[in-house]
């Protein structure tokens, strides 16, 4: 089944040159969404920014899970944070696929 929405919806903004770099956080259907919180939170306190990124629907729930999580750790810390989800065309294995990926960042 094809995607109904363009390949690339990330925001122009995303792009810009004044966003430090940061690593991908993966997510996988058999990830533990705590795990995955605590790495979010802490890219978060430390790159002030952090990128999720999850292929199909056991993966996006676990990504999603995790975000909801990280934001209660990071407001022990008093920041508060939004997510910015968009699809985006990976290659895995020579083949195309549709990943979400999130940007978690202090509103």
């Amino acid at each position: 089944m094809q995607p109904s929405h363009p390949p690339q919806l990330a925001p122009d903004d995303l792009d810009s040159e004044h966003f430090e770099t940061v690593d991908i956080i993966k997510v996988s259907a058999r990830s533990r969404s705590t795990a995955v919180a605590g790495a979010i939170a802490g890219v978060v306190r430390e790159h002030n920014r952090a990128e999720v990124q999850a292929i199909g629907a056991g993966a996006v729930n676990q990504a999603i899970k995790a975000v909801a999580i990280a934001r209660g750790y990071l407001s022990e810390d008093q920041i508060d944070v939004i997510v910015i989800p968009f699809f985006t065309e990976v290659m895995i294995e020579d083949q195309e696929r549709t990943a979400v990926r999130m940007v978690v960042e202090p509103r």
